[in-house]
Order: C-alpha cells, then sequence, then structure tokens
C-alpha cells in the first residue's frame, strides 16, 4: 500500500481536546463514531460530541472533514484495530483505519460523561518502526551553554505556553522567534520522533542565540479558534508572532534591536505580513514558505505522491479528480460564503487570495534570508 502524506491543511482543523478519563466501553464508541462516518451518517456521528465540539463541527462540517480526508487519503476501506493509550494526560482511542491509499490512526478522545470531544488523523505506530522511538538531541547542541524556562506568550483568552532557551553568560542576546507550518503543532514542531524546532533552538542557543519557541494556537485552541466568525491567518498565526516578539523585547537577556522572526512552510509564506505587522522586527529567514497560493500547492502535492511510485492507481486516479473539484471550489469562492472547503472556513482562503509574498516583501525594508530544499517539488528553487 502506498503511503500517502497527509495535508496539514486537513490536519489543522483536527486538534485533540484536552478532555479528562477513559471509560471501558470508549473503544467501542470510538469504533461506531468511525464507521457512522463512513457510512455518511453525520447526523448519528455528531451526536456524542461536546457542546464545544459539536459548535466546531456540527453534522455538515463533520461530513466535509471527512470528505477532506478521503480526498488526501483515498477512500475508507476498513478498520484494523483499536487502543487506548494516554495523550497529553488524556486517555485517547487510536482507531486504525485503512483508507485506499494509506493507514492511519483516527484518534478520538472523550470527556468524563463518555461524550466525543476531539478527533484527529495521526500516522500509525507500523508507520513509525524504522524510525527512533525517541527524539535525541543533535550533535551540534552543547546543553552547557543554554538554560530553558517555562514562558507564556501573549495573554487572555489566547495565551499560549512556550519555552525559551536562553545562552549561559552575561550581557544581552540576539534572539529568534520560531513560527509553526499549518496544522496544529506543538513547540517543537514534533513530526513522528523529529523534532526540528528543538534542534534550531539548542543548536542556536549552543552558538549565542537566544530563541522562543511556543505551541500553536491551533494546537491549544483548535476548536475555539475554528468557531470564530472571519478566522483569518492573521488570527492563526500573525497575532501570536507579534505577541512572541514582545514578549523577547520585555527581556532582559535579549536584545530588543536584534529580534528575528523564522517562519517554515506556511509561517515562512506569512513573513512578508509579519513583517509588516511588527516593523521593529530586525529581520527574518523563511524556511520553505511557499510564494503561490496553498490551493495550488494542493493541487500538485496529490498528483505528484501517487506519481512517485511510477504507477497511478484507478483508486489515485479519482482521488486526484476530487482534489480538482475541491481546489475549483476554493478558487470560486465568494465573500459571504457558507462554504468550508477542507473544513476550513472560506473566510480564511479569501483572506489569502490575492496574497503574493514576493510582492508585499518588495516593499519590505528588513534583510530576508530564504532557503529551501534542492529536491523540494513544491518550494523549488
Amino acid at each position: 500500500m502506498k503511503k500517502v502524506v497527509l495535508s496539514s491543511l486537513v490536519l489543522l482543523l483536527l486538534p485533540l481536546l484536552s478532555l479528562s478519563q477513559d471509560k471501558p466501553d470508549l473503544p467501542a464508541a470510538a469504533t461506531a463514531f468511525v464507521n457512522q462516518l463512513a457510512r455518511g451518517d453525520y447526523e448519528a456521528a455528531a451526536k456524542p460530541f461536546t457542546d464545544k465540539m459539536r459548535e466546531a463541527a456540527p453534522p455538515e462540517k463533520l461530513g466535509e472533514i471527512w470528505k477532506a480526508i478521503q480526498t488526501q487519503m483515498g477512500a475508507f476501506q476498513r478498520i484494523t484495530g483499536t487502543r487506548v493509550e494516554p495523550v497529553g494526560g488524556v486517555q485517547a482511542v487510536f482507531v486504525t483505519s485503512e483508507f485506499a491509499g494509506a493507514t492511519v490512526d483516527l484518534q478520538v478522545a472523550f470527556d468524563s460523561e463518555g461524550r466525543i470531544g476531539g478527533f484527529s488523523v495521526r500516522p500509525t505506530e507500523a508507520g513509525k518502526a524504522e524510525a527512533p522511538k525517541e527524539w535525541t538531541a543533535p550533535a551540534y547542541a552543547d546543553r552547557a551553554r543554554f538554560r530553558e524556562e517555562d514562558v507564556t506568550v501573549g495573554s487572555g483568552e489566547w495565551a499560549l505556553p512556550g519555552t525559551l532557551t536562553l545562552p549561559v553568560g552575561e550581557g544581552t542576546f540576539p534572539a529568534v522567534v520560531l513560527v509553526h507550518g499549518s496544522g496544529p503543532h506543538d513547540r517543537d514542531e514534533t513530526i513522528g520522533p523529529n523534532k526540528p524546532f528543538k534542534d534550531l533552538a539548542w543548536g542556536l542557543a549552543s552558538r549565542g542565540i537566544a530563541v522562543l519557541r511556543y505551541e500553536k494556537r491551533t494546537k491549544v485552541y483548535g476548536l475555539k479558534l475554528l468557531s470564530l466568525p472571519g478566522l483569518t491567518a492573521k488570527s492563526e498565526i500573525v497575532d501570536d508572532v507579534v505577541a512572541a516578539a514582545n514578549l523577547l523585547r520585555g527581556r532582559k537577556e535579549v536584545d530588543p534591536r536584534r529580534i528575528f522572526v523564522l517562519g517554515h512552510s506556511l509561517g515562512g509564506t506569512l513573513i512578508p505580513r509579519t513583517a509588516k505587522a511588527d516593523p521593529g522586527i530586525a529581520g527574518f529567514i523563511v524556511m520553505a514558505g511557499a510564494a503561490r497560493p496553498l490551493e495550488d500547492l494542493l493541487l500538485e502535492q496529490v498528483p505528484y505522491i501517487a506519481s512517485v511510485d511510477g504507477t497511478v492507481t484507478e483508486a489515485e486516479k479519482k482521488q486526484i479528480e476530487d482534489v480538482k473539484a475541491l481546489v475549483e471550489t476554493i478558487r470560486t469562492l465568494e465573500a459571504g460564503s457558507k462554504e468550508a472547503p477542507m473544513g476550513v472556513p472560506a473566510s480564511y482562503w479569501l483572506d489569502l487570495r490575492g496574497y503574493h509574498p514576493p510582492a508585499v516583501a518588495r516593499d519590505l525594508k528588513q534583510p530576508f534570508l530564504i532557503l529551501q530544499g534542492e529536491r523540494d517539488y513544491q518550494v523549488t528553487m
């Protein structure tokens, strides 16, 4: 079975809500939930939702999310098993499910009354079998050269937990804010056993540069964020970057004239907007930041992944056609539309329509360092 990479746009919509303890019948309830999605009975699937979950994902939106998952992975085929594990201090049921193009865990979380309060997609344990079980510090990190402390980025209803990594020694240091790509990322941008933001933080701090990283708003407040009218990339990402820069300006260990921002993927795409939102930032690093519309990348991603083994199956051909239809919906959205392609509100897509990062960057005075992989098929040389 071909491995399919899940679009991070889908993961944006599927945060795990922190809930409470396990019940003996939860695996059966999670299995029933997935089977209802597979039958297209979204009303029944949404019945056991918590109030917050139902507000963020009513039956019609739940259907859009399920269709988006199948657009990415192919048609649902069957459930192969379940397991219950603690996740972030709560118990979650992992329903291992086969799709035409991938096998993944559908993670379902319940509250103490057995109501569903979270739903997300995760790689299977089998898919991680060849990878290291735990993150290990990179060779270039010298633990004796820095210290870390917990901090809070922003305040009030959108406050985010974070980590400030500070070099050891006297004086003020230059500092970097790390900004995630799309999806409900943690402060380390963890993917399987990999923690690229932690690698960067420890490596830079070993060389005298302070680093601030934090939990992304879609991870901490995912369902609440989706329920906001008029959701945009500003409220999802940019506002928190500005808050992070302000936090650094208030630290005596940091030189306020040498605060930089590094954006990865979507975080990099939004760097020019971030620069306009906070002209006091000294400079910017863009890592694999796309200069083209997200829907264009989606249109290329699925056909590319389908073709890497040299053959495109009938199921993959249908998947490609579904993506083309989805992209056409995105491109024809109008103001006030109730459509939510891939479960993302129309306001989000419309906010990015017409945004051309290089054109915005051209008018900015701060320096930019732009990086990408030579084999990146979406952010090319």
